[in-house]
Parts: structure tokens; sequence; C-alpha cells
């Protein structure tokens, strides 16, 4: 079942034509990733699904809801929720805080409280530093953050926007692992990457974006061993 459809979606940015007709699917249960150049398009996807931008053609659904130029925040209502690029964790707000923000939807302290405890169980680091400001935290730490205050909301579908930029490759590593357990435990999860190795070894799906169209989808193993995609992305 398709949790998300688009169709034939273009996006300007004033007279600069960012999306030319993008179409995919993600379906329950899935990891799909978005692959591509600086300037493909890849993040201006996740804006307009999010509502932070809105198209002048084509059509999003959500649980088969049209939202195509729904506001971002209605967006978010419905369980679609962005974990952005550059993390953008409140600052001057303590870890706990912001894990809090995550969870300003819901009315259900008890059901907080469970949520706060998983996060915190996925991400012992987050425990350890609750009363923390969160400005003061490394980007390692900053982007399990980012995660958790998305996780709160719980989400129906995670889009996550470059997770692994600017990261040690060991914090990579332990981004990815992540991005894995919360799908094994039961979130779609459509990722947005620049390491189109790492983000192609945990997806199902890939879509393979160049100057906002998408050249190549398929099969992530499929996509690994596709001499096109080996050459421009992956390295020989």
């Amino acid at each position: 079942m398709s949790l998300l459809e688009i169709d034939d979606l273009h996006t300007y940015y004033g007279n600069i034509h960012a999306l030319k007709g993008i179409s995919l699917t993600v379906n329950e249960g899935e990891i799909v990733t978005l692959i591509g150049a600086n300037g493909a398009g890849k993040s201006t996807t996740l804006k307009t699904v999010s509502g932070l931008l809105v198209p002048r053609q084509g059509s999003i659904c959500f649980q088969g809801k049209d939202i195509t130029g729904m506001q971002a925040h209605n967006v978010t209502g419905l369980g679609l929720v962005q974990v952005p690029e550059g993390r953008r964790v409140f600052a001057q707000l303590t870890v706990l805080e912001n894990l809090e923000m995550g969870a300003y939807l819901s009315n259900n302290l008890a059901e907080q409280r469970k949520d706060m405890e998983r996060i915190f169980k996925l991400f012992p680091r987050l425990f350890e530093r609750r009363r923390q400001l969160s400005g003061t935290l490394s980007g390692g730490e900053q982007q399990m953050l980012a995660i958790g205050r998305a996780m709160m909301s719980r989400p129906r579908l995670l889009l996550l926007d470059e997770p692994s930029m600017g990261l040690a490759p060991v914090l990579v590593d332990t981004i990815f692992d992540t991005i894995q357990a919360l799908n094994q435990a039961g979130t779609t999860i459509l990722v947005v990457e620049q390491n189109a190795r790492k983000a192609l070894q945990v997806a199902d799906r890939g879509y393979v974006l160049q100057t906002g169209a998408i050249t190549i989808s398929g099969q992530a193993e499929e996509l690994l061993s596709d001499p096109r995609v080996i050459e421009a992305y992956l390295g020989l």
C-alpha cells in the first residue's frame, strides 16, 4: 500500500524550475532514498512534500489524502514529519525541552513519557545530556536530538534530509543503524542523502535525481550494482 504518492511535481524558486515532473511512491514499512548531487532537487522534494514549498503543478497524496499545498503545520499533524538538513535544534533550549517540543500536538502525558523513554533508550547519550543546552551538543548529538524530536510526534512517515552531513564516519554508521532500527520498529522513512552508498545499503528502493528530474529508479540492491550509479555516485 502506498503511504505517499507524488505525481508530476513541479516546484519553482521564483523563475528557477527546481523540480521538473517528479513522480515517486513510498509504501508502508519501506525505507526509500533519494540520491543525487548538490542542486539535484533532493531537499526541494522534501520541502514540497512537507508543505514548506508550494508546487505549481502536480499532486502529493499522503494516506490517500491530497495534501498538495497544505500548510506545513497541518501536514505535520497528519503524521508526516521532517528532520531538516542541518538539524535545526532549538539551541537555547535543553535536550529535554527540545524533545518536549516534538510532542506539542499530544495532550497525553503518559504517551509522552513512554515516547521519551524510547528515545533515551535509542540514544543513551541524550539521556546523559538531557539538562544540557542543545546548542552546546556535538553535531552527532544534535542529529540524534533532531531525530528524537521528530519521533516524539509519532510520525507515520519520517522525512530525513541529509542525516549524515558533517558527521564523523563512526557517527554516520550510528545514524544509519538508527534509521534501520526505527524502520524495523514500524516507521516508514524517506531519506535524502549524499552518501549514496550508505543510503542504498539500508534502503528498500531508491530514486536518482539529476537537475530536478528522476533519471533512475529501482530496488536499492540493483542501484548499488548499476554502472551508471557506480560511476556517478559510488566511485569505481
